[in-house]
């Protein structure tokens, strides 16, 4: 077992993990751009997946009162069939090209996010759609996240329910995702192995990330985090 690979995978989680439980979501996009410093964008998106499985399953059980029923039901079927074509093209497609694409589309969602000075405000196809491309983006990138985001601020307002209602939304992906890469072989029993030996990591990122939540600055945090995933993003295309 390569000791390299087993210290990127387990910075990536740690790094990934603690974002994704302070604020909800991006634990891929920042993962991500470190594991495919080890290994290839397919074992990548399998780690990635397995932690998510590990994550949902804690958080989901702790947000439970607060995550919007009715907006996870509405992204069902969208997202089942996003995920399956975002596997399809993650199988048969080249991983440079797909690397370039996610530093394009992390560096989209940033100056989106700087840019954007009002809200985007969805019709119900439009949301359909969002919720298609947010399914894609997961099966390919495991980052379907700010997709997602925009499609359920449109209904959840309030910090605290939004929060809830992203992470069920991606508790749901999950369930879809992991099935659906066994299938195509891209996870396999070597990626179950070498993340079992990283789970005490990924405890560490999900206990911290909680303590933490309620004492942050939002604001000061979200500009690293824009400025992480701004050079994450840059690193990917050039």
């Amino acid at each position: 077992m390569d000791i390299y690979i087993l210290v990127i995978l387990g910075i990536a989680i740690f790094f990934g993990f603690f974002v994704q439980t302070l604020i909800g979501f991006a634990g891929s996009l920042i993962a991500l751009p470190i594991l495919l410093l080890a290994v290839k964008l397919p074992d990548a998106i399998a780690f990635i997946s397995i932690f998510y499985l590990f994550s949902s399953a804690f958080m989901v059980y702790k947000e439970w009162h607060n995550i919007n029923k009715d907006i996870i039901l509405g992204l069902s079927i969208t997202s089942l069939v996003g995920v399956i074509l975002g596997i399809i093209v993650l199988t048969y497609s080249k991983p440079v090209i797909l690397q370039t694409g996610l530093g394009i589309f992390i560096l989209l969602y940033v100056a989106y996010v700087l840019i954007g000075k009002t809200e985007v405000v969805l019709g119900r196809k439009t949301n359909w759609a969002f919720g298609v491309m947010g399914g894609f983006f997961s099966g390919v990138f495991s980052t379907g996240g700010p997709l997602y985001v925009i499609s359920v601020k449109n209904s959840v307002k309030e910090a605290k329910p939004f929060r809830a209602t992203m992470i069920g939304v991606l508790a749901l992906v999950t369930l879809i995702r992991i099935p659906a890469l066994s299938i195509s072989g891209v996870l396999n029993l070597e990626h179950v192995k070498m993340s079992l030996i990283i789970l005490p990591v990924f405890f560490l990122a999900q206990f911290l990330g909680t303590k933490i939540f309620p004492k942050i600055n939002e604001v000061q945090f979200k500009k690293v985090l824009l400025f992480l995933l701004c050079l994450s993003g840059l690193a990917l295309i050039f």
